[in-house]
């Protein structure tokens, strides 16, 4: 009897530490560093995925990609990294962070040139020399502003705006600096431009005066999550999410 109620207990506890680790694998937390750009599609592609998988946690952490490459790269907890520049997801790979067969090239953008809507003295990158105030995100860490940057240079605009240009933190917040008519004009992605009805977008630089602007997406080795970062690393590139990109404004792959 002693032999047959130890063997029971056995099998109770073994059941108990299968189920604890179920539970660990379906409860998990993943947490994506996404490019500020990303938001508002992203989130409800979580939203989509969640129906699908309600036991994965998604945090979401958003900024420039520069900013978010550095924190990567310092030891910040991330289980995926969606960039909107390249040469930043490239670092991480060179690092070693993200192996490349498990990262994707997913999206394109645009970059545009904004105003507020009720001001009119800029009508075109022509004319931008007008403004008396230009917001960009900053170039050591936003890519729209690099890109911005790169655009200037393209059309020999750099010495004439340096003076005039206003910096921010990420894409988003230039896009609030041009809302609140803090600024006569910004640049920013078309995809968030898209998100406001308080800004008129007026002209958009073309594709040979900046790098192309695309957003690799990849798996930090080191997650703690990665049965569950994976789940969602392969839901990105469904037919559902990328629907979801698409009607934000973005160019799928």
């Amino acid at each position: 009897m002693l032999l047959i109620l130890a063997a029971c207990g056995n099998g109770e506890e073994s059941s108990a530490e299968s189920d604890d680790q179920a539970d660990e694998t379906s409860s998990a937390t993943v947490t994506i560093s996404a490019a500020a750009s990303l938001t508002d599609a992203i989130q409800e592609v979580g939203e989509l995925f969640n129906e699908e998988n309600p036991d994965i946690q998604l945090d979401f952490n958003f900024g420039g990609s520069g900013a978010l490459q550095q924190q990567i790269s310092q030891g910040a907890p991330a289980d995926i990294f969606f960039s909107a520049s390249q040469s930043d997801f490239d670092t991480l790979v060179d690092e070693g962070a993200i192996d490349q067969e498990n990262s994707s090239q997913l999206l394109k953008n645009e970059l545009v040139l904004v105003v507020p809507e009720d001001k009119t003295s800029v009508t075109s990158f022509d004319n931008l020399t007008s403004a008396e105030n230009i917001a960009v995100g900053t170039p050591e860490s936003v890519p729209a502003g690099e890109y911005a940057m790169e655009t200037f240079d393209s059309m020999n605009l750099t010495q004439d705006l340096e003076d005039k240009l206003i910096y921010a933190e990420d894409v988003r917040a230039v896009l609030t600096y041009v809302e609140r008519g803090e600024v006569d004009a910004g640049l920013v992605y078309r995809t968030d431009a898209m998100t406001s009805d308080k800004i008129e977008i007026v002209d958009a630089a073309k594709e040979d005066t900046h790098t192309p602007i695309e957003y690799p997406v990849g798996l930090i080795n080191d997650s703690e999550n990665q049965e569950a970062a994976q789940a969602f690393y392969e839901f990105l590139q469904t037919e559902e999410a990328l629907k979801v990109f698409e009607d934000y404004g973005f160019v799928t792959e």
